[in-house]
């Protein structure tokens, strides 16, 4: 075979592979029978899941109890989540913050309870004005007392690695200073909950 020949049989050869390269994965694909499938479940990449391992690292401590939230108390827990990611803080902070409003207020945003009322103290963590928490209107905004708290929280050294009635109690300087423990476990799910909602 001469060498224009052969020149040309090479080059008409590669000119085939390449087309091939090119052009077969795209035909091969264009090809293949589509399935008619339903995905089971979308994954949210900017939205991941809640580590359980996070909210409840010790396991809850005693009977737990559980109370049926209405609107408001909903609310009060997104606005408990908003305020600890805007502290900055994880789901760990949110969990030992919505127990602690659950056994001070049950969520609830109290004013002054008058005769009932323990001293001075207001809102979802019942912080009294007069010891420092702020205004009572400060109070009882949801987004500040929470952040008050949580203020709080991170001026106790290794809180994060603490059973939540001790780091609960650190900050609020309760008389029943075991009782926060019990709302671990609603606080918990509450978290998973709405963390990303």
């Amino acid at each position: 075979m001469n060498t224009i020949m052969r020149k040309s049989v090479l080059g008409i050869a590669g000119v085939a592979f390449a087309g091939g390269i090119f052009a077969g994965p795209v035909a091969a694909h264009a090809a293949t029978p589509t399935v008619d499938a339903k995905p089971v479940a979308v994954v949210h990449v900017d939205k991941p899941g809640v580590d359980a391992g996070k909210l409840i690292p010790h396991g809850v401590q005693g009977a737990q109890s559980r109370i049926d939230l209405n609107d408001e108390q909903t609310a009060n827990v997104k606005a408990i989540i908003a305020a600890t990611k805007k502290s900055g803080m994880d789901e760990r902070a949110a969990v030992i913050s919505i127990a602690t409003s659950l056994q001070e207020s049950k969520l609830e945003n109290l004013g002054h309870l008058g005769d009932k009322n323990d001293h001075d103290s207001l809102g979802l963590f019942q912080q009294r004005p007069s010891s420092g928490w702020g205004s009572p209107e400060q109070i009882t905004d949801p987004i500040y007392s929470t952040q008050a708290f949580l203020k709080g929280l991170k001026q106790v050294d290794g809180w994060q690695d603490m059973p939540l009635t001790d780091a609960a109690q650190t900050v609020q300087v309760s008389a029943y200073p075991d009782a926060y423990a019990q709302w671990e476990q609603q606080a918990a799910d509450l978290v998973a909950q709405h963390w990303n909602s």
